[in-house]
Protein backbone atom coordinates (compact mmCIF):
# COMPACT_ATOMS: atom_id res chain seq x y z
CA UNK A 1 0.00 0.00 0.00
CA UNK A 2 1.40 2.76 -1.07
CA UNK A 3 1.59 6.42 1.20
CA UNK A 4 2.40 9.93 0.19
CA UNK A 5 3.04 13.17 1.69
CA UNK A 6 0.68 16.58 1.01
CA UNK A 7 1.14 18.63 -0.68
CA UNK A 8 3.07 17.29 -3.83
CA UNK A 9 4.23 20.19 -4.51
CA UNK A 10 5.26 22.19 -1.73
CA UNK A 11 5.47 25.92 -1.75
CA UNK A 12 3.89 28.57 -4.01
CA UNK A 13 2.50 27.03 -6.70
CA UNK A 14 -1.65 27.55 -7.04
CA UNK A 15 -4.12 26.72 -9.16
CA UNK A 16 -2.98 23.19 -10.34
CA UNK A 17 -3.88 22.08 -13.89
CA UNK A 18 -3.33 18.72 -14.94
CA UNK A 19 -3.16 16.97 -18.15
CA UNK A 20 -1.61 12.68 -18.83
CA UNK A 21 0.37 11.93 -21.64
CA UNK A 22 0.43 8.07 -21.76
CA UNK A 23 2.18 7.60 -18.61
CA UNK A 24 3.57 10.73 -17.81
CA UNK A 25 1.46 13.72 -16.05
CA UNK A 26 2.48 17.39 -16.23
CA UNK A 27 0.99 20.06 -13.85
CA UNK A 28 0.81 23.81 -14.56
CA UNK A 29 0.67 26.61 -11.94
CA UNK A 30 0.33 30.26 -11.62
CA UNK A 31 3.46 32.94 -11.38
CA UNK A 32 1.73 36.06 -11.29
CA UNK A 33 4.57 38.76 -11.35
CA UNK A 34 7.10 36.73 -11.37
CA UNK A 35 8.97 35.31 -14.39
CA UNK A 36 9.45 32.89 -16.20
CA UNK A 37 5.69 32.45 -16.36
CA UNK A 38 3.54 29.06 -15.65
CA UNK A 39 6.00 26.99 -13.99
CA UNK A 40 5.31 23.11 -15.38
CA UNK A 41 6.19 20.05 -13.41
CA UNK A 42 6.62 16.08 -14.73
CA UNK A 43 5.40 12.85 -12.62
CA UNK A 44 5.00 9.39 -12.93
CA UNK A 45 3.32 8.58 -9.93
CA UNK A 46 1.60 11.20 -9.18
CA UNK A 47 3.32 11.98 -6.09
CA UNK A 48 6.89 12.84 -6.62
CA UNK A 49 6.92 15.97 -9.18
CA UNK A 50 9.86 17.66 -10.91
CA UNK A 51 10.12 20.99 -12.34
CA UNK A 52 11.13 20.60 -15.75
CA UNK A 53 10.62 24.09 -17.28
CA UNK A 54 8.20 27.05 -18.08
CA UNK A 55 4.97 27.14 -20.68
CA UNK A 56 6.14 31.51 -20.85
CA UNK A 57 10.12 31.14 -20.47
CA UNK A 58 11.19 33.64 -23.00
CA UNK A 59 11.00 37.32 -22.48
CA UNK A 60 9.02 37.54 -26.21
CA UNK A 61 5.81 35.12 -24.76
CA UNK A 62 5.87 37.45 -21.52
CA UNK A 63 7.18 40.71 -20.06
CA UNK A 64 5.32 42.39 -17.50
CA UNK A 65 5.24 46.36 -16.91
CA UNK A 66 7.69 47.19 -14.04
CA UNK A 67 4.65 49.30 -12.45
CA UNK A 68 1.99 46.01 -12.41
CA UNK A 69 1.11 45.52 -9.05
CA UNK A 70 1.79 42.60 -7.09
CA UNK A 71 -0.99 39.48 -7.55
CA UNK A 72 -1.11 40.48 -11.12
CA UNK A 73 0.31 39.08 -13.92
CA UNK A 74 -0.07 35.28 -15.43
CA UNK A 75 -3.20 33.93 -13.20
CA UNK A 76 -4.40 30.17 -13.24
CA UNK A 77 -3.50 28.31 -16.96
CA UNK A 78 -5.19 25.08 -17.90
CA UNK A 79 -3.00 22.38 -19.36
CA UNK A 80 -4.27 19.68 -21.91
CA UNK A 81 -3.00 17.21 -24.33
CA UNK A 82 -4.86 16.54 -27.36
CA UNK A 83 -4.00 14.84 -30.58
CA UNK A 84 -0.76 14.51 -29.57
CA UNK A 85 0.05 18.05 -28.14
CA UNK A 86 0.40 20.36 -25.50
CA UNK A 87 -1.76 23.05 -24.93
CA UNK A 88 -1.46 25.76 -22.54
CA UNK A 89 -4.18 29.08 -22.04
CA UNK A 90 -3.56 31.42 -19.22
CA UNK A 91 -4.73 35.16 -18.69
CA UNK A 92 -2.18 37.82 -18.04
CA UNK A 93 -4.14 40.55 -16.17
CA UNK A 94 -2.55 43.88 -16.75
CA UNK A 95 -1.13 43.01 -19.48
CA UNK A 96 -1.87 41.14 -22.77
CA UNK A 97 -4.92 39.13 -21.71
CA UNK A 98 -5.88 35.39 -22.34
CA UNK A 99 -2.48 34.06 -24.45
CA UNK A 100 -2.55 30.24 -25.72
CA UNK A 101 0.89 28.52 -26.58
CA UNK A 102 1.45 25.18 -27.70
CA UNK A 103 4.41 22.30 -27.79
CA UNK A 104 5.21 18.85 -28.96
CA UNK A 105 7.08 18.35 -25.50
CA UNK A 106 6.01 20.01 -22.62
CA UNK A 107 9.87 20.61 -21.21
CA UNK A 108 9.55 23.29 -24.72
CA UNK A 109 9.84 24.96 -26.79
CA UNK A 110 6.92 26.32 -26.27
CA UNK A 111 5.00 28.61 -29.20
CA UNK A 112 4.97 32.09 -29.63
CA UNK A 113 1.58 32.89 -27.67
CA UNK A 114 -1.64 33.53 -29.81
CA UNK A 115 -4.15 35.66 -28.00
CA UNK A 116 -7.27 34.51 -27.04
CA UNK A 117 -10.58 37.97 -26.82
CA UNK A 118 -12.33 36.56 -23.90
CA UNK A 119 -13.31 38.56 -20.92
CA UNK A 120 -12.43 37.34 -17.52
CA UNK A 121 -9.73 34.88 -15.96
CA UNK A 122 -9.33 31.02 -15.33
CA UNK A 123 -9.91 30.10 -18.96
CA UNK A 124 -10.47 25.98 -20.09
CA UNK A 125 -10.16 24.15 -22.81
CA UNK A 126 -12.16 21.28 -24.14
CA UNK A 127 -12.76 19.49 -27.22
CA UNK A 128 -16.29 18.31 -28.47
CA UNK A 129 -17.44 15.24 -30.43
CA UNK A 130 -16.99 17.01 -33.37
CA UNK A 131 -13.55 17.80 -32.56
CA UNK A 132 -14.30 21.60 -31.65
CA UNK A 133 -12.45 23.39 -29.18
CA UNK A 134 -14.51 25.04 -26.35
CA UNK A 135 -12.76 27.86 -24.07
CA UNK A 136 -14.59 28.50 -20.77
CA UNK A 137 -13.84 31.14 -18.38
CA UNK A 138 -15.00 33.24 -15.23
CA UNK A 139 -16.60 36.79 -16.19
CA UNK A 140 -19.74 37.58 -14.22
CA UNK A 141 -20.16 33.95 -13.73
CA UNK A 142 -18.99 31.15 -15.80
CA UNK A 143 -18.75 31.28 -19.53
CA UNK A 144 -18.29 29.23 -22.79
CA UNK A 145 -16.71 30.14 -26.31
CA UNK A 146 -16.00 27.56 -29.80
CA UNK A 147 -12.68 28.95 -30.82
CA UNK A 148 -9.87 28.29 -33.22
CA UNK A 149 -7.17 27.36 -31.08
CA UNK A 150 -4.18 27.65 -33.51
CA UNK A 151 -5.17 31.26 -34.42
CA UNK A 152 -7.41 32.28 -31.47
CA UNK A 153 -10.68 33.38 -33.01
CA UNK A 154 -13.95 33.43 -31.36
CA UNK A 155 -16.00 31.05 -33.27
CA UNK A 156 -18.89 32.32 -32.29
CA UNK A 157 -20.74 34.55 -28.96
CA UNK A 158 -19.83 33.43 -25.27
CA UNK A 159 -22.99 31.43 -23.66
CA UNK A 160 -23.67 31.29 -20.05
CA UNK A 161 -22.89 28.04 -18.62
CA UNK A 162 -23.19 26.72 -15.24
CA UNK A 163 -22.04 29.16 -12.36
CA UNK A 164 -22.11 27.01 -9.24
CA UNK A 165 -24.76 27.35 -6.25
CA UNK A 166 -24.61 30.82 -5.52
CA UNK A 167 -21.65 31.26 -3.32
CA UNK A 168 -19.17 33.69 -4.44
CA UNK A 169 -16.59 33.96 -6.94
CA UNK A 170 -17.40 31.41 -9.14
CA UNK A 171 -14.09 30.40 -10.98
CA UNK A 172 -11.90 27.86 -12.29
CA UNK A 173 -14.16 26.12 -14.68
CA UNK A 174 -12.93 22.99 -15.91
CA UNK A 175 -14.77 20.81 -18.58
CA UNK A 176 -14.79 16.95 -18.90
CA UNK A 177 -16.60 14.42 -21.30
CA UNK A 178 -16.49 10.94 -19.21
CA UNK A 179 -18.63 8.55 -20.54
CA UNK A 180 -21.77 9.98 -21.69
CA UNK A 181 -21.97 13.03 -19.89
CA UNK A 182 -19.85 16.67 -19.71
CA UNK A 183 -19.45 17.37 -16.07
CA UNK A 184 -18.25 21.33 -15.57
CA UNK A 185 -16.16 21.46 -12.19
CA UNK A 186 -15.12 24.78 -10.25
CA UNK A 187 -14.22 26.66 -7.30
CA UNK A 188 -16.27 28.88 -5.46
CA UNK A 189 -17.07 30.54 -2.17
CA UNK A 190 -13.32 32.79 -2.80
CA UNK A 191 -10.26 31.51 -2.54
CA UNK A 192 -9.72 32.07 1.37
CA UNK A 193 -11.08 30.32 3.95
CA UNK A 194 -14.18 29.81 2.28
CA UNK A 195 -12.95 28.18 -0.75
CA UNK A 196 -15.36 25.12 -2.04
CA UNK A 197 -15.53 23.03 -5.06
CA UNK A 198 -18.83 21.97 -6.77
CA UNK A 199 -19.45 20.29 -9.61
CA UNK A 200 -22.28 19.77 -12.56
CA UNK A 201 -23.15 17.73 -15.26
CA UNK A 202 -25.44 17.62 -18.86
CA UNK A 203 -26.06 15.66 -21.66
CA UNK A 204 -24.86 18.40 -23.56
CA UNK A 205 -21.57 20.23 -23.90
CA UNK A 206 -23.55 23.54 -23.29
CA UNK A 207 -25.83 22.14 -20.71
CA UNK A 208 -28.53 22.67 -19.40
CA UNK A 209 -26.36 21.50 -16.00
CA UNK A 210 -27.79 19.65 -13.08
CA UNK A 211 -25.82 20.73 -10.43
CA UNK A 212 -24.70 17.65 -7.94
CA UNK A 213 -27.24 17.46 -4.65
CA UNK A 214 -24.85 17.53 -2.13
CA UNK A 215 -22.45 20.79 -3.85
CA UNK A 216 -19.75 21.46 -2.58
CA UNK A 217 -18.43 18.12 -2.79
CA UNK A 218 -15.02 19.45 -1.05
CA UNK A 219 -14.72 22.23 1.09
CA UNK A 220 -12.75 22.60 4.38
CA UNK A 221 -14.29 25.07 5.68
CA UNK A 222 -15.23 25.99 8.84
CA UNK A 223 -13.02 23.07 10.27
CA UNK A 224 -9.88 22.72 12.17
CA UNK A 225 -8.23 20.31 9.08
CA UNK A 226 -4.31 21.13 8.90
CA UNK A 227 -5.33 21.83 4.80
CA UNK A 228 -7.44 25.03 4.36
CA UNK A 229 -8.68 26.88 1.41
CA UNK A 230 -9.25 23.90 -0.52
CA UNK A 231 -10.51 24.77 -4.27
CA UNK A 232 -9.69 25.20 -7.86
CA UNK A 233 -9.10 21.19 -8.83
CA UNK A 234 -8.80 19.89 -11.85
CA UNK A 235 -9.25 16.05 -12.54
CA UNK A 236 -7.15 13.36 -13.85
CA UNK A 237 -7.57 9.30 -15.03
CA UNK A 238 -4.15 7.56 -14.15
CA UNK A 239 -3.09 4.97 -16.26
CA UNK A 240 -4.26 2.27 -14.37
CA UNK A 241 -7.84 3.18 -13.73
CA UNK A 242 -8.29 5.34 -10.39
CA UNK A 243 -9.12 8.84 -10.63
CA UNK A 244 -7.48 11.81 -8.98
CA UNK A 245 -7.54 15.40 -8.24
CA UNK A 246 -4.63 17.89 -8.33
CA UNK A 247 -6.28 21.48 -6.22
CA UNK A 248 -4.58 24.09 -4.27
CA UNK A 249 -4.35 24.22 -0.24
CA UNK A 250 -2.94 26.04 2.19
CA UNK A 251 -1.29 25.16 5.60
CA UNK A 252 -2.24 27.81 8.12
CA UNK A 253 0.02 28.20 11.64
CA UNK A 254 -0.40 30.32 14.45
CA UNK A 255 -3.02 31.76 16.54
CA UNK A 256 -6.07 33.00 14.72
CA UNK A 257 -6.71 33.38 12.35
CA UNK A 258 -4.16 31.16 11.51
CA UNK A 259 -1.34 32.49 8.95
CA UNK A 260 0.03 30.70 5.53
CA UNK A 261 3.10 32.36 4.89
CA UNK A 262 4.13 29.99 1.98
CA UNK A 263 1.56 30.64 -0.30
CA UNK A 264 -1.20 27.76 -1.94
CA UNK A 265 0.17 24.99 -2.53
CA UNK A 266 -0.46 21.78 -4.75
CA UNK A 267 -1.96 18.85 -3.21
CA UNK A 268 -3.60 15.60 -4.43
CA UNK A 269 -6.49 13.71 -3.75
CA UNK A 270 -8.70 10.28 -4.44
CA UNK A 271 -11.07 11.14 -6.20
CA UNK A 272 -14.46 8.38 -5.69
CA UNK A 273 -17.41 7.65 -8.17
CA UNK A 274 -21.10 7.27 -6.65
CA UNK A 275 -23.90 7.12 -8.80
CA UNK A 276 -22.11 8.84 -11.66
CA UNK A 277 -20.70 11.78 -10.16
CA UNK A 278 -16.84 12.29 -9.08
CA UNK A 279 -16.34 13.23 -5.31
CA UNK A 280 -12.86 14.58 -4.47
CA UNK A 281 -11.02 13.72 -0.69
CA UNK A 282 -9.99 13.61 1.82
CA UNK A 283 -7.34 16.22 1.22
CA UNK A 284 -4.84 14.62 3.84
CA UNK A 285 -0.92 15.67 4.90
CA UNK A 286 -0.36 11.70 5.03
CA UNK A 287 -2.25 9.92 2.73
CA UNK A 288 -2.88 6.67 0.33
CA UNK A 289 -1.54 7.13 -2.88
CA UNK A 290 -2.28 5.56 -6.31
CA UNK A 291 -0.84 2.44 -6.69
CA UNK A 292 1.11 3.19 -9.53
CA UNK A 293 5.13 2.16 -9.98
CA UNK A 294 6.94 5.02 -7.01
CA UNK A 295 9.32 7.31 -9.57
CA UNK A 296 11.06 9.58 -7.00
CA UNK A 297 13.16 12.47 -8.75
CA UNK A 298 16.71 13.44 -7.58
CA UNK A 299 15.98 16.07 -5.48
CA UNK A 300 16.59 19.62 -6.74
CA UNK A 301 19.86 20.94 -5.79
CA UNK A 302 19.90 23.32 -2.41
CA UNK A 303 22.91 24.66 -3.19
CA UNK A 304 23.78 27.40 -6.44
CA UNK A 305 27.49 28.25 -7.60
CA UNK A 306 26.20 29.86 -10.48
CA UNK A 307 28.72 27.92 -12.69
CA UNK A 308 26.54 27.41 -15.38
CA UNK A 309 25.56 30.43 -17.95
CA UNK A 310 22.41 30.67 -17.25
CA UNK A 311 19.82 30.07 -14.19
CA UNK A 312 18.45 27.19 -13.24
CA UNK A 313 14.29 26.86 -13.82
CA UNK A 314 14.05 26.72 -10.10
CA UNK A 315 14.83 30.49 -9.86
CA UNK A 316 12.22 33.33 -10.63
CA UNK A 317 12.74 37.12 -11.38
CA UNK A 318 10.09 40.14 -11.20
CA UNK A 319 8.24 40.68 -13.99
CA UNK A 320 10.72 40.70 -17.20
CA UNK A 321 14.07 38.75 -17.58
CA UNK A 322 16.92 41.13 -18.10
CA UNK A 323 20.07 39.69 -18.60
CA UNK A 324 22.22 42.96 -18.02
CA UNK A 325 20.38 43.08 -14.30
CA UNK A 326 20.77 39.52 -13.55
CA UNK A 327 24.32 38.70 -15.32
CA UNK A 328 25.92 35.37 -14.80
CA UNK A 329 29.12 36.40 -17.54
CA UNK A 330 30.70 38.95 -15.66
CA UNK A 331 32.65 37.28 -13.17
CA UNK A 332 32.64 33.34 -13.49
CA UNK A 333 31.11 31.44 -10.83
CA UNK A 334 29.32 34.56 -10.07
CA UNK A 335 26.23 35.94 -10.40
CA UNK A 336 26.13 39.96 -10.25
CA UNK A 337 23.07 41.97 -9.81
CA UNK A 338 22.51 45.39 -11.38
CA UNK A 339 20.21 47.62 -9.64
CA UNK A 340 18.16 49.27 -11.27
CA UNK A 341 15.56 51.09 -8.33
CA UNK A 342 16.77 52.09 -4.76
CA UNK A 343 14.56 49.81 -3.00
CA UNK A 344 12.53 46.38 -3.31
CA UNK A 345 9.52 48.43 -2.89
CA UNK A 346 10.15 50.86 -6.23
CA UNK A 347 9.19 49.52 -9.78
CA UNK A 348 12.29 47.60 -11.62
CA UNK A 349 13.69 46.10 -8.57
CA UNK A 350 16.21 43.76 -9.06
CA UNK A 351 15.27 40.33 -7.16
CA UNK A 352 15.79 37.13 -8.08
CA UNK A 353 15.30 34.01 -5.71
CA UNK A 354 13.31 30.68 -4.69
CA UNK A 355 10.02 29.56 -3.91
CA UNK A 356 9.85 28.56 -0.34
CA UNK A 357 8.90 25.00 -0.15
CA UNK A 358 10.12 23.94 3.50
CA UNK A 359 8.28 25.26 6.67
CA UNK A 360 11.80 25.66 8.19
CA UNK A 361 14.70 26.31 5.95
CA UNK A 362 17.82 28.51 6.21
CA UNK A 363 18.83 30.58 3.23
CA UNK A 364 22.44 31.38 2.81
CA UNK A 365 24.59 33.74 0.55
CA UNK A 366 27.71 34.87 0.32
CA UNK A 367 28.26 38.91 -1.28
CA UNK A 368 31.19 39.94 -1.77
CA UNK A 369 32.02 43.63 -0.92
CA UNK A 370 31.02 46.18 -3.36
CA UNK A 371 32.42 50.01 -3.77
CA UNK A 372 29.17 52.27 -3.17
CA UNK A 373 26.78 48.80 -3.92
CA UNK A 374 24.23 47.84 -1.71
CA UNK A 375 22.50 44.07 -2.02
CA UNK A 376 21.58 41.40 0.21
CA UNK A 377 19.33 38.35 1.10
CA UNK A 378 15.83 39.09 1.02
CA UNK A 379 12.40 36.82 1.85
CA UNK A 380 9.25 38.52 -0.18
CA UNK A 381 6.09 38.26 -0.14
CA UNK A 382 5.26 41.56 -2.03
CA UNK A 383 6.70 45.03 -2.60
CA UNK A 384 5.22 46.30 1.27
CA UNK A 385 6.28 43.35 2.89
CA UNK A 386 9.64 41.87 3.12
CA UNK A 387 12.50 41.36 5.24
CA UNK A 388 16.28 41.79 4.23
CA UNK A 389 19.38 41.46 5.78
CA UNK A 390 21.85 43.47 2.82
CA UNK A 391 25.22 44.57 3.23
CA UNK A 392 26.38 48.34 1.99
CA UNK A 393 30.08 49.14 2.50
CA UNK A 394 31.29 47.87 6.27
CA UNK A 395 27.84 47.96 7.14
CA UNK A 396 25.18 45.02 7.76
CA UNK A 397 21.89 46.03 8.67
CA UNK A 398 18.20 44.08 8.93
CA UNK A 399 15.33 45.70 7.31
CA UNK A 400 11.45 45.18 7.98
CA UNK A 401 9.19 46.27 5.03
CA UNK A 402 5.80 46.05 6.91
CA UNK A 403 2.72 47.77 4.69
CA UNK A 404 3.44 51.59 4.77
CA UNK A 405 6.07 51.53 7.20
CA UNK A 406 9.86 51.03 6.38
CA UNK A 407 12.72 50.60 9.13
CA UNK A 408 16.05 49.30 9.61
CA UNK A 409 15.85 47.44 12.73
CA UNK A 410 19.39 47.14 13.64
CA UNK A 411 23.18 47.29 12.55
CA UNK A 412 26.55 46.30 12.47
CA UNK A 413 29.96 46.77 10.93
CA UNK A 414 31.45 44.02 9.91
CA UNK A 415 35.10 43.27 8.38
CA UNK A 416 36.10 43.99 4.71
CA UNK A 417 35.65 41.35 2.17
CA UNK A 418 33.12 38.65 1.25
CA UNK A 419 30.19 38.57 3.81
CA UNK A 420 27.56 35.16 4.71
CA UNK A 421 24.36 36.05 4.94
CA UNK A 422 22.13 34.70 6.56
CA UNK A 423 17.97 33.91 6.92
CA UNK A 424 16.50 31.25 9.14
CA UNK A 425 12.73 30.34 9.35
CA UNK A 426 11.65 28.23 12.45
CA UNK A 427 8.45 27.41 13.59
CA UNK A 428 8.93 28.08 16.91
CA UNK A 429 6.30 29.52 19.23
CA UNK A 430 8.35 31.51 21.81
CA UNK A 431 10.56 34.52 20.41
CA UNK A 432 13.00 35.98 22.71
CA UNK A 433 12.99 39.56 23.51
CA UNK A 434 14.73 41.10 20.59
CA UNK A 435 15.30 44.52 18.86
CA UNK A 436 12.08 44.63 17.49
CA UNK A 437 10.26 43.38 21.02
CA UNK A 438 11.70 44.12 24.17
CA UNK A 439 8.42 42.78 26.25
CA UNK A 440 9.75 39.79 27.73
CA UNK A 441 7.41 37.81 30.29
CA UNK A 442 8.14 38.01 33.86
CA UNK A 443 10.06 34.16 33.51
CA UNK A 444 12.32 35.45 31.20
CA UNK A 445 11.17 33.14 28.86
CA UNK A 446 10.02 34.61 25.93
CA UNK A 447 6.96 36.30 24.50
CA UNK A 448 4.12 33.99 23.12
CA UNK A 449 2.92 35.92 19.99
CA UNK A 450 1.17 33.03 18.12
CA UNK A 451 2.99 33.79 14.86
CA UNK A 452 2.68 31.30 11.96
CA UNK A 453 6.64 31.43 12.31
CA UNK A 454 9.91 33.61 13.37
CA UNK A 455 12.54 34.80 11.11
CA UNK A 456 16.12 35.26 11.94
CA UNK A 457 18.42 37.79 10.32
CA UNK A 458 21.80 38.30 10.27
CA UNK A 459 25.50 37.09 9.08
CA UNK A 460 27.85 33.99 9.71
CA UNK A 461 31.16 34.91 11.08
CA UNK A 462 34.27 33.82 10.01
CA UNK A 463 34.29 30.63 12.57
CA UNK A 464 30.94 29.78 10.96
CA UNK A 465 28.87 31.50 13.88
CA UNK A 466 25.39 32.27 13.05
CA UNK A 467 25.30 36.55 14.44
CA UNK A 468 21.63 37.58 14.71
CA UNK A 469 20.83 40.85 14.31
CA UNK A 470 17.35 40.74 14.00
CA UNK A 471 14.13 37.82 15.22
CA UNK A 472 11.20 38.85 13.11
CA UNK A 473 7.22 38.09 13.48
CA UNK A 474 6.47 35.73 10.32
CA UNK A 475 2.71 36.81 10.15
CA UNK A 476 3.37 39.92 8.42
CA UNK A 477 4.50 38.40 5.63
CA UNK A 478 1.52 36.01 4.93
CA UNK A 479 -1.59 36.53 2.88
CA UNK A 480 -3.78 36.74 5.86
CA UNK A 481 -2.16 40.28 6.66
CA UNK A 482 -0.55 41.18 3.33
CA UNK A 483 -3.31 40.21 1.02
CA UNK A 484 -2.94 38.74 -2.40
CA UNK A 485 -2.07 35.28 -4.09
CA UNK A 486 1.18 34.71 -4.08
CA UNK A 487 3.64 33.34 -1.13
CA UNK A 488 6.94 33.76 0.05
CA UNK A 489 10.78 33.96 -2.30
CA UNK A 490 13.84 34.15 -0.79
CA UNK A 491 16.27 35.72 -2.86
CA UNK A 492 19.11 38.03 -3.61
CA UNK A 493 18.97 41.59 -4.77
CA UNK A 494 20.52 44.54 -5.55
CA UNK A 495 19.20 48.23 -4.53
CA UNK A 496 22.26 50.19 -5.50
CA UNK A 497 24.97 50.09 -7.67
CA UNK A 498 26.22 45.94 -8.16
CA UNK A 499 26.54 43.12 -5.82
CA UNK A 500 28.19 40.37 -6.55
CA UNK A 501 27.34 36.82 -4.83
CA UNK A 502 29.40 33.82 -5.19
CA UNK A 503 26.45 30.91 -4.07
CA UNK A 504 23.30 31.02 -2.47
CA UNK A 505 21.90 27.64 -0.76
CA UNK A 506 17.81 27.29 0.82
CA UNK A 507 18.08 24.23 2.91
CA UNK A 508 15.59 22.25 5.13
CA UNK A 509 16.14 23.89 8.79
Amino acid sequence: MAYFDNPVIPGFSPDPSICRAGEDYYVATSSFEYVPGVPLWHSRDLTHWRLIGHALGRPGQLELSPTAPSSSGVYAPTLRHHEGRFWMITTVVGGAGTLLVTADDPAGPWSDPVPVAIPGIDPDLAWDEEGDCWCLFSHDGIKGVRIDPNSGELLGDPVEMWSGTGLQYPEGPHLYRIGDWWYLLLSEGGTERGHALSVARSRTLTGPFESHPDNPVLSHRSTDHPVQNTGHGDLVQAHDGSWWMVLLGTRPRGDTPGFHGMGRETFLAPVRWEDGWPLPGPVELHAQGPELTPHPWAGEPRRDDFDAPVLAPRWVTLRRQDPDAVDLGTRPGHVVLNSRADGLDRPGAVFVGQRQRDPECVARTRIDAADGGRGGLAVRLDEAHHYQIEREGDTVRAVARIGPLRQSVAERTVPAGPLTLRIDVTTADLLPPTVTDRRADPAGAGLRIGAPDALRLGYETEEGEFEILAELDGRYLTTEVAGGFTGRVLGMYATRGSAAFDWFELRPA
